[in-house]
């Protein structure tokens, strides 16, 4: 039986984090301009970084999505036609939108470009999706709010050549698709302008008023609660109903990630679409492995859920014990080149890490190496024991054969 292989759709915030995502194995990234874009606090692309990501991903065969995704007024409008033509003509492969505006516009425009809807649209059924379609999109971002049973049965209802695109890794929203007005209400940053300050994250404490007027906390403890905070999704194990249900693009959330996060949450989902297709070829079941899951808990993230993957999931979508991250592991370093005859790494140094220290190898499709370090010298030929200045560039001892662009993590526990 033969299977349309879904594509692996990464976030990109910069220029490293985008070389980064087809490193490890993305077939296509999504990223901001300077404008336009929902991440206004990511560092997005200048016309210049934009033409150079895209001969980046094209020369290793992936594609490059730029989102205008804000939502606009007529002010932003003005300068948009610009904006458009210069997406065109970096070269990327599709516009990432939800306000009819923009649509209007960027039909008239650059009417060769492909459309696709953005989450922010919350396109929740097939008569809503059959409406974009004929307004020219291409490729519908499915709210997270969708069911894989309900995404299946949207499917039977359009036209092949809708695509359909579906979050399955990264934060979720506590607001409807990313709707939110709570960040500008607190504190003036417009949640759909691309300024969320993510006060769904903040601790609260509910309290009542007392007949004395004086205000009594509500069932809680000492440190507060966090009533709004969404748990992070996780849909690896799911990819065979993911593609069952018609799905072709599997995006990760993360503009905003770092490029350790962003290395592994890529890396692993390949290595898991990898072994979906072994599966298929050779005729049995797909279980991810356990070293492939294990790689999900070093990156940085909140508790795991499925989301609304199998239906609403109620209290076990929300983490109300915390509104911070967990991780079993940090990047220590990036390899900038590696010396095979005397086993010398040069590195750009992420994070303080000592001589002698045990190091995990993040490479392309291979997880399963780590050493110890053999030796730490500067750039002025000096011995070090350690590593306490940021971005520093060294040579380490290392015996394991390393490429440009490995990182090496210090895990907080063993596998």
């Amino acid at each position: 039986m033969k299977i349309a292989m879904p594509e692996l759709l990464a976030p990109a915030g910069n220029m490293e984090r985008l070389t980064t995502a087809i490193d490890y194995g993305a077939d296509a990234v999504y990223l901001g301009a300077q404008s336009m874009s929902l991440r206004n606090y990511a560092d997005n692309f200048t016309p210049e970084q934009l033409r150079a990501g895209c001969e980046y991903a094209h020369g290793r065969n992936a594609k490059v999505y730029v989102a205008c995704n804000a939502f606009a007024r007529d002010e932003d409008l003005k300068d948009l036609p610009e904006l458009l033509t210069t997406i065109r003509t970096a070269g990327a492969d599709a516009l990432i939108v939800n306000d009819p505006g923009v649509i209007r516009v960027a039909r008239k425009c650059v009417p060769d470009m492909p459309l696709h809807l953005s989450t922010q649209a919350n396109t929740l059924n097939s008569e809503a999706a059959l409406f974009w379609y004929e307004q020219g999109v291409k490729r519908i971002i499915l709210a997270r709010e969708l069911s894989i049973k309900q995404i299946k049965a949207m499917r039977q209802r359009l036209p092949e050549d809708l695509e359909l695109e579906m979050f399955v890794h990264g934060a979720m929203c506590v607001s409807y698709s990313g709707r939110c007005l709570l960040s500008n209400y607190i504190n003036g940053r417009d949640s759909n302008r691309g300024e969320c300050a993510q006060p769904c994250r903040w601790q609260y404490e509910l309290r009542e008023k007392g007949s004395n007027g004086e205000y009594f906390t509500i069932e809680q403890d000492e440190r507060g609660s966090f009533i709004l905070n969404s748990r992070d999704m996780r849909l690896i194990e799911y990819i065979p109903e993911i593609v069952d249900a018609g799905i072709m693009s599997l995006k990760i959330e993360g503009r905003m990630k770092s490029i350790a996060y962003v290395a592994t949450v890529v890396n692993a989902y390949r290595m898991a679409l990898d072994e979906y297709k072994r599966s298929i070829d050779e005729g049995r079941e797909y279980k991810v492995p356990a070293s492939v899951m294990r790689e999900l808990e070093l990156a940085s993230h909140r508790p795991y859920t499925t989301g609304f993957a199998f239906g609403d999931p109620g209290a076990e979508g929300q983490e109300t014990r915390s509104g911070g991250y967990v991780a079993d592991g940090a990047i220590a370093a990036v390899v900038l080149s590696y010396d095979g005859r005397t086993g010398t790494a040069f590195v750009a140094q992420r994070n303080k890490f000592y001589d002698g220290e045990e190091l995990s190898i993040l490479s392309p499709g291979d997880i399963g190496r780590s050493f110890k370090v053999s030796g730490i010298t500067n750039e002025a030929g000096e011995r070090v024991q350690s590593t306490p200045h940021p971005k520093e560039k060294l040579y380490i001892g290392c015996k394991q054969e390393l490429k440009p662009g490995d990182i090496l993590r210090k895990l907080t526990e063993k596998r």
